[in-house]
């Protein structure tokens, strides 16, 4: 299938996959979490960073420089993000058990968000962890730290709204492909210890906006 280049194509192909999306869990617990990112400049850094899932330490990353060929459309994000993060994942020595993505999976009006892209064209099981909500309604969390609201959209629960940090701002998690919402929770929490966001986030965030400095 040759890569998108309007929107109107992007989204018969958003169409076209999402039924393979699995919202159910597969094998245990995973070994290595993946946290992905792109940070743009004058072009755009790719990265992903492997952490061993009970300690959190870094195993593994790969960072990829290039430009994208897709425009900024909302909902067609991952369109511009996939093609690098897919060849970041390809200079891995270590294959991780679970992507983390600093996007969206379910909670997207497709059904089909960057989480649920990557998931689905690698095979790999993959959530989304958003700093933002991008569709859908919810209440507020209680205040404490594994504190959840439904998120909803069109009457159906598309994610949940996870407070990471007791008092602090939630996150917004999505099934992306092959975990259960309520096992996508449990790993935001896990890998996020300390602060809002998933350490896995954290990494390849730093990795990504490093690498666009250093060229």
């Amino acid at each position: 299938m040759s890569w998108p280049t309007t929107a109107a194509e992007a989204i018969a192909v958003q169409h076209e996959l999402r039924d393979q999306v699995d919202r159910t869990d597969h094998g245990g617990p995973p070994r290595y979490a993946a946290g992905l990112d792109v940070a743009y400049g004058d072009r755009l850094a790719a990265a992903i960073v492997v952490l061993d899932f009970e300690t959190l330490a870094e195993v593994d990353h790969a960072v990829v420089l290039g430009k994208t060929a897709f425009p900024y459309v909302p909902g067609l994000f991952a369109f511009r993000e996939v093609p690098g993060l897919l060849s970041a994942l390809e200079q891995l020595s270590t294959t991780p058990d679970l992507l983390v993505c600093d996007g969206q999976g379910l909670a997207h009006p497709r059904r089909f968000g960057l989480a649920s892209h990557l998931g689905v064209l690698t095979g790999i099981p993959s959530i989304g962890v958003a700093k933002t909500a991008f569709v859908g309604t919810h209440a507020e969390p209680g205040p404490a730290r594994g504190a959840t609201a439904d998120l909803m959209l069109d009457d159906e629960v598309v994610g949940a709204v996870v407070r990471t940090q007791e008092r602090v701002k939630p996150v917004y998690v999505s099934i992306g492909h092959r975990v259960s919402l309520a096992t996508a929770i449990r790993h935001a929490l896990h890998l996020a210890p300390r602060y809002r966001l998933p350490e896995t986030t954290r990494a390849a965030d730093r990795l990504c906006r490093h690498a666009l400095v250093a060229g």
